[in-house]
């Protein structure tokens, strides 16, 4: 009798755990972007969190709060509850580059999360003012080296934004001064505005300047040159294999999340991927997309942070 009531209450709890998996999420979930609005990692997350919000059910609520390339962010989705309820716009600047660019970020990009989903991403491009009246990388240079300082700007400190311009800088030994800004879109306003005269931000943010004529764009990290805009060379073909480079961000939450609860979210976010609307939209603006399963895509942030530390190191950039 004793038996029959332990089995009774054994199946009784696990029937409940599988109703609770199965009915998961009951109310919004919160997305954290940590960058201002405007830039590739707040289109990225608006996107998939519309599509994939279809799948679930419920709601995907965007929450913007920049600061430090997406450090502060995500040291606070570290410590929140793991229920799948607070995720974060994870990415190659907070869970890549910013733990070899400074060891205080608070968290470990990998065991300190569950890393659910690969979004996919846009490269970089410098892009210069107009008024300087520079077209290559050559001429920039030059420009620079007649300066005593030259002021550009990126999304933060620790983005790959800032991190290609100051490998170039350490590298070639150039004037070059870091001006951070809470992501690429503010960036762009202070370079359209004349207050820097050279940005280094994702191909997203600077396409509709390209198009408007109101910046020039110089160099861009992809392994080949954009299709729409072939006219503009890679960072690889002007010497710089090293620069090959996606800014890639993709959705993360706290460590501990339930197995149930993870796949049913890289369920709905891969979905997205295959939405025809998200693929024309994100192909028309550069951005590289790929499905992953959530450990593959683990194992894919094991090998950036792995790949990101001796680049971080030889550029000599620091934490600001």
């Amino acid at each position: 009798m004793i038996r029959c009531a332990v089995t009774c209450l054994a199946l009784l709890f696990a029937s409940a755990g599988v109703g609770h998996a199965q009915t998961w999420p009951t109310k919004p979930i919160k997305l954290i972007v940590p960058f201002s609005a405007g830039g590739s990692a707040d289109t990225l997350g608006r996107v998939f969190a519309q599509a994939a919000s279809e799948k679930l059910g419920q709601p995907i609520v965007i929450e913007n709060r920049p600061g430090a390339g997406g450090v502060v962010a995500s040291a606070q989705v570290a410590r929140a509850e793991p229920d799948g309820y607070t995720l974060v716009v994870s990415g190659v600047a907070s869970h890549a580059i910013a733990p070899a660019l400074n060891a205080n970020t608070g968290y470990d990009p990998v065991r300190d999360f569950t890393h659910i989903a690969y979004f996919g991403g846009p490269p970089i491009v410098w892009v210069v003012h107009p008024s300087l009246n520079v077209q290559t990388l050559d001429a920039l240079l030059k420009v620079v080296r007649s300066s005593q300082t030259f002021d550009f700007g990126s999304p933060g400190t620790g983005t790959q934004g800032h991190l290609v311009v100051a490998y170039m800088a350490h590298k070639l030994k150039l004037p070059l001064q870091h001006v951070p800004y809470k992501g690429a879109g503010p960036a762009m306003f202070d370079l359209i505005a004349g207050h820097v005269k050279m940005a280094s931000v994702t191909w997203r943010t600077a396409l509709g300047h390209i198009r408007a004529g109101t910046a020039v764009p110089i160099a861009v990290t992809s392994e080949k040159r954009m299709a729409d805009y072939a006219s503009v060379p890679t960072f690889k073909e002007l010497g710089y294999p090293e620069l090959v480079a996606t800014t890639w961000f993709s959705v993360s939450g706290p460590a501990g999340m339930p197995k149930e609860i993870v796949d049913t979210l890289n369920r709905a976010f891969v979905a997205a991927l295959e939405h025809p609307d998200v693929r024309s939209r994100l192909a028309q603006e550069g951005i590289d997309v790929k499905a992953m399963d959530a450990p593959t895509f683990t194992r894919f942030v094991e090998e950036e942070v792995v790949r990101w530390a001796p680049i971080v190191k030889a550029s000599g950039a620091k934490a600001e």
